[in-house]
């Protein structure tokens, strides 16, 4: 199935409807805080390759607190992107991956983060207003 990408703010409003991010009560505000906070949205990346522990994870993702790693990943995990799943080991290992939503979620992530990956340089270069 091809997807094809909205290409103006009219055009996405028309495509989710009746979920409008533009409406103050709409719960497609509370997916948009969950998905794209810096943490959420370099955890999502972090597991779009693979499945990884959680000391992976903060390894990979560097200069998240353990706080902020745990709450991401619960946050995630709620909303249905993050799989956590405890093997029956001891120690217990415990390893989370992408959900099907979580996948589909992190293939639309990823072309965003190259393009802020090239241009990062050249916006935080510039001289404030």
């Amino acid at each position: 199935m091809t997807v094809t990408e909205p290409t103006s703010a009219a055009a996405v409003r028309a495509a989710i409807l009746p979920a409008d991010p533009f409406s103050a009560n709409c719960a497609s505000r509370v997916v948009l805080d969950h998905v794209t906070s810096k943490w959420g949205v370099l955890v999502i990346v972090a597991l779009a390759d693979q499945s990884q522990r959680w000391g992976e994870l903060r390894r990979s993702i560097q200069g998240i607190s353990e706080k902020m790693l745990a709450q991401t990943l619960r946050t995630l995990e709620a909303d249905g992107l993050v799989v956590r799943t405890v093997q029956g080991t001891v120690p217990p290992r415990v390893d989370y991956e992408l959900s099907p939503l979580g996948h589909d979620l992190a293939l639309r992530l990823l072309p965003l983060i190259a393009w802020v990956g090239e241009h990062a340089v050249e916006i935080v270069a510039r001289p404030p207003a």
